[in-house]
């Protein structure tokens, strides 16, 4: 009797599970796909959002105010901080700085800066950032004690061409072109003693391949020109590049240097306003004399630069010249740069300069009615017209170096061959 009882007693028990088992089978949609329609109400106006870190020049700058500005005339490093409180003990490390760490002479107008600083009554200063060139960059950090970091930004170079035809000259439509003043010049120091730049004549056409640097997608400057094609007056002109151990240099077909022993033009390519005469009209003294000289117009402030290598002979003022420079280049040539509105620091007579080097800036101190440089020239100790002097070419390819100029030149001219010419980048209307 005991015996059946248990038994019946696990028959009733399997069978009560058996039958839960299926009910929640049968109802498992009801209890487990719609969990939402039992979860409790959330208020979301009760949720903090999460601030996202914003970071400048890597430092975190949430809750934290920036001013940005640019150096002034004459401003020290220290009126940088004006208005943000910079412990003592920190302004006596600045004061310690060695130059080696950072030079505070490289301080000098228009230089873009940057002050970050807490978000107190007392704006406590966090960073100055301060901007060396488009590339370079220095952060002061102004924690416990001061630290100085230097950052390099990435440089990216771009392989680009540029075509087109000239309706009018090249000085009255610099502005209206579509490439930078940059490419211009460089474009005029390559064929500088080929083609009189004043003188270009409507139909005369181009094609350039040429490097772009950009720093944060920004172009920053003209790197190396890798091939030009030039037709002027019905002569095509090329330029090839290659360097035979002295650096990049550009040649012709025949492999003849396109440069001389001195650049043509001691500014950067602008208008010139008056040439070499033996009888002219002083605008100051109103009679005829000589005009032993190139004039070239240009804004006050315009970097000049040597047109070659040399020593300075002579760095003063004069009441006709002005500020002036005389640069010997050999025994030979002599050149000489008048009317500065300053001269370039460092340049004092003795210094050995560098062709291209900045020697002083365009003015118009001694006898001259407005900003311009007058380039002077003298050959044997005699002065002669700059712009029609028979210069000696430098080095043609040697002989050891042709076929590997050669297939530089092949690839080149092919590559110039593939670009069309875009009317639109360099077209201008003629002008009257």
């Amino acid at each position: 009797m005991t015996t059946k009882k248990k038994i019946f007693l696990f028959t009733s028990a399997g069978s009560l599970l058996l039958a839960l088992t299926l009910f929640l089978l049968a109802n498992y949609t009801q209890f487990f796909e719609h969990p939402a329609d039992y979860e409790v109400a959330i208020d979301s106006s009760k949720f903090i959002p999460v601030e996202q870190p914003v970071f400048r020049y890597g430092i975190k700058v949430n809750q934290m105010d920036i001013r940005e500005g640019r150096v002034k005339r004459n401003e020290l490093f220290a009126n940088l901080l004006t208005g943000a409180f910079v412990p003592a003990k920190i302004n006596r490390q600045i004061s310690l700085l060695p130059k080696s760490v950072f030079d505070f002479r490289k301080i000098s107008e228009s230089k873009k800066y940057t002050v970050i600083t807490q978000n107190d009554s007392a704006k406590t200063a966090v960073a100055l950032i301060y901007e060396t060139s488009p590339t370079e960059y220095s952060i002061f950090h102004f924690t416990d004690t001061l630290t100085v970091e230097t950052h390099q930004r990435e440089i990216k170079t771009e392989e680009k061409s540029v075509s087109g035809e000239i309706l009018s000259s090249l000085y009255e439509t610099i502005d209206q072109l579509k490439i930078s003043p940059e490419l211009t010049n460089k474009f005029v120091d390559v064929f500088g003693w080929q083609v009189d730049f004043q003188h270009l004549q409507k139909g005369d056409r181009f094609k350039l391949i040429y490097q772009e640097n950009s720093v944060d997608g920004n172009p920053y400057n003209i790197g190396k020109i890798l091939g030009i094609y030039f037709r002027h007056a019905d002569h095509d002109y090329y330029a090839f590049p290659f360097d035979q151990g002295d650096g990049i240099d550009y040649f012709d077909e025949q492999g003849n240097s396109l440069r001389k022993a001195l650049l043509k033009y001691p500014i950067e390519f602008t208008r010139i306003s008056s040439r070499y005469s033996l009888s002219r009209f002083h605008p100051v003294v109103k009679v005829f004399r000589p005009h032993l000289g190139t004039d070239f117009a240009a804004a006050t402030g315009t970097p000049i630069r040597s047109v070659g290598d040399g020593v300075v002979a002579e760095a003063q003022y004069d009441i006709n010249n002005g500020n002036f420079v005389k640069i010997r280049h050999n025994g030979t040539y002599t050149t000489g740069y008048l009317h500065m509105s300053k001269i370039a620091a460092g340049i004092v007579a003795g210094t050995h300069v560098r062709q291209g080097q900045t020697i002083g800036y365009v003015g118009s101190t001694g006898l001259a009615t407005g900003p311009h440089l007058c380039y002077r020239f003298w050959k044997n100790g005699i002065q002669v017209d700059a712009l029609r002097v028979d210069l000696p070419p430098a080095k043609p390819i040697e002989k050891n170096n042709w076929k590997q100029y050669d297939d530089v030149m092949v690839l080149t001219m092919l590559r110039l061959q593939s670009i069309s010419f875009d009317e639109k980048l360099f077209n201008v209307a003629t002008t009257p």
